[in-house]
C-alpha cells in the first residue's frame, strides 16, 4: 500500500492515538470512549449533521484524489495510513477555496478536504504533514467528536435568545472549544510522524502565520516570536490572550510550532520512532483518572514554562486539579461500569 520513493519511513505498527494526543486532548477522548451508551446520545445529535449529504456534495464540487487525480497528494494519503496502521485509506478531496484550510469530516466514513488555497500554498512535504495531520484526526476519531461541537453551536444560535440557557451552553462549548485546540495539537505531532520530517512541519505551520515567502522567515525567530508571546507584559496580557482565544478553533500558529518543537525536544517523537508508544489493543484499559491527573499536570508543566505572570497564578490551581479531578473521574466510571453490569444481569 506505501509509496515512498524518496526514503524509508518507519511503520508504527499498531499504534494508539494515545501516543501523540496532548494529554488534555487523551484525557477527553479516554472519558468519551469509556462511557457506555455515549455512542447512540451522539449518534441523536449528529442528526443535525448530514454527512451523506456533505460527501455527496464535495464528490459533485471538488476533485477527489486517486491515481489519476492528484496522484501524488493520494501518495501522501496512503503512505499517512501505512506509517500510523490505519485500517482504511480515507478519501481526500482538492476544494477550489483560496483560505488555506484542511479538514476531516464524518463519523461513520471520515474523510478529508484540502483547500487549494493550502494545496498552492505548500510544497510536497509540507502537504505531507497536512495529510498526516488529518490522518491523525480520524485515528484519534476527533472528526466524530467534532461533529458534536458543530451541533451544539448551532443550538447554541439557536437558544440565544434564552439568557441562562445560551450561558450554559456557552460554557459547554468553551470547554470543548479548548478540547478543539489541543486536538490540533495532537494532529500536529501525528503529522510529524507520518511525514518524519521536522522541517517540512515547521515550514507549514510558518507559512500558515505568513504566507508562501519562506525566504523571508527564519523558524528559530519565529521561535523567539512565540517566546516573546508567552513571557506576555502583565496580568493584563495573560488576560487578552485567554479573551483572544475566545471563538478560536485552532491554537495560533507561533503555539503550534512552539509546542510541536517542545515535543520533539523532549524526546516524545524519537521514542515513538525507536518504538516506545501504547498499543491499540491497551487503549480499553487506559485508566480515567490517571488520564484526567495527566491533563491537568500538563497545564501545570506549561505554566511552570511560561514566564506569563498572570498563567503562573494559576499553577497551585491546577496541581489541586490534577489530583481532585483524577479521583472524581475514577469515581464516575467505577460507578458507570457497576451501572452496566447491573443491567447486563437485568437489575434496574
Amino acid at each position: 500500500m506505501a509509496t515512498i520513493p524518496d526514503r524509508t519511513r518507519v511503520r508504527l505498527e499498531n499504534i494508539s492515538s494515545r501516543a501523540y494526543e496532548h494529554p488534555a486532548d487523551r484525557g477527553a477522548l479516554v472519558a468519551l470512549r469509556s462511557l457506555r451508551g455515549f455512542d447512540e446520545v451522539f449518534k441523536r445529535l449528529s442528526g443535525l449533521f448530514n454527512e451523506r449529504a456533505l460527501r455527496l456534495m464535495f464528490l459533485a464540487s471538488s476533485v477527489r484524489v486517486s491515481e489519476r487525480q492528484f496522484p501524488d497528494v493520494y501518495d501522501y494519503v496512503r503512505d499517512a495510513a501505512y506509517v500510523l496502521d490505519l485500517d482504511e485509506v480515507p478519501e481526500l478531496y482538492i476544494q477550489q477555496n483560496s483560505k488555506p484550510n484542511a479538514m476531516a469530516i464524518g463519523s461513520s466514513r471520515p474523510f478529508i478536504v484540502m483547500t487549494t488555497g493550502l494545496f498552492d500554498l505548500l510544497d510536497p512535504q509540507e502537504q505531507r504533514f497536512v495529510v498526516g495531520h488529518e490522518v491523525g484526526h480520524i485515528l484519534s476519531g476527533h472528526a466524530v467528536y467534532r461533529t458534536m461541537l458543530l451541533a451544539l453551536l448551532r443550538l447554541a444560535l439557536r437558544v440565544a435568545w434564552i439568557p441562562l440557557g445560551y450561558i450554559g451552553l456557552r460554557a459547554i462549548v468553551a470547554a470543548l472549544e479548548e478540547w478543539f485546540r489541543k486536538s490540533e495539537l495532537s494532529c500536529d505531532r501525528a503529522g510529524l510522524l507520518a511525514s518524519q520530517d521536522t522541517d517540512a512541519a515547521k515550514r507549514a505551520l510558518m507559512k500558515l502565520a505568513g504566507g508562501s515567502r519562506l525566504a523571508e522567515m527564519n523558524s528559530d525567530a519565529f521561535l523567539e516570536q512565540a517566546q516573546e508571546y508567552d513571557r506576555g507584559g502583565d496580568a493584563r496580557d495573560g488576560v487578552l490572550k485567554l479573551l483572544n482565544l475566545v471563538g478560536q478553533s485552532h491554537p495560533f500558529a507561533v503555539i503550534r510550532l512552539s509546542e510541536l518543537d517542545h515535543w520533539v525536544k523532549d524526546g516524545s517523537y524519537q521514542r515513538i520512532l525507536d518504538g516506545d508508544y501504547p498499543r491499540r489493543d491497551s487503549d480499553a484499559g487506559a485508566s480515567i483518572g490517571e488520564e484526567a491527573r495527566n491533563a491537568a499536570n500538563s497545564y501545570k508543566e506549561s505554566w511552570n514554562r511560561t514566564e506569563d505572570p498572570f498563567l503562573g497564578t494559576l499553577r497551585d490551581v491546577a496541581g489541586s486539579a490534577a489530583d481532585t479531578g483524577g479521583k472524581l473521574f475514577d469515581s464516575v466510571a467505577e460507578r458507570w461500569k457497576n451501572a452496566g453490569r447491573r443491567n447486563g444481569n437485568g437489575d434496574r
